[in-house]
């Protein structure tokens, strides 16, 4: 038992670190899969009431407004995401287990391709805004069920793979 003078024990940096990056990825997957079933809603002709409830805090009445929105503020959220982890995760985690580096490759290759992905639904979600058509709700769909298909690949992949390197770290690897 610690006194209210005496530092609680906490858990290792790199615990502590690969801890964060699971709570992100776990913010990723919840809310990709809302906007999956908001899209598929839309598309199946959910009374824009009924959307509505579902995403109140938003300030608007149109619900191809909303999933707009959300997509692309998902979007830039996980863009700004995987910038972080390029600029800064994978370098580190190529200095302190260069063995590594086949892994951070193909994470890296992920990345642009989830990038690509990103830029489809926020096309998708511009054309929606602009027409709505049925087509355009479909295609919206078929880029976040797209999206979702790599993307959770990828994190599962990532979490898996990097996990044992940065569990080990005591502090971040200089270089």
């Amino acid at each position: 038992m610690t006194s209210a003078r005496e530092p609680a024990q906490s858990a290792p940096f790199g615990e502590l670190l690969f801890q964060e990056l699971k709570w992100i990825h776990g913010v990723l997957r919840r809310d990709l899969g809302t906007y999956l079933r908001l899209a598929e809603e839309a598309a199946q002709g959910a009374p824009a009431e009924r959307l509505e409830r579902d995403v109140v805090q938003l300030e608007t009445r149109s619900p191809l407004w909303m999933i707009r929105t959300n997509c692309l503020y998902y979007c830039r959220f996980v863009h700004g995401h995987h910038t972080l982890e390029d600029r800064h995760l994978f370098p580190a985690l190529r200095r302190s287990n260069p063995a590594l580096g086949p892994v951070v490759d193909r994470l890296e290759a992920d990345h642009r391709r989830v990038a690509e992905y990103l830029k489809e639904i926020e096309a998708a979600a511009d054309e929606l805004v602009a027409e709505d058509t049925g087509e355009g709700r479909e295609r919206l769909i078929g880029s976040l069920n797209s999206l979702a298909e790599h993307l959770l690949a990828h994190l599962a992949y990532e979490e898996e793979n990097i996990s044992p390197t940065l569990r080990q770290w005591d502090r971040w690897p200089r270089g």
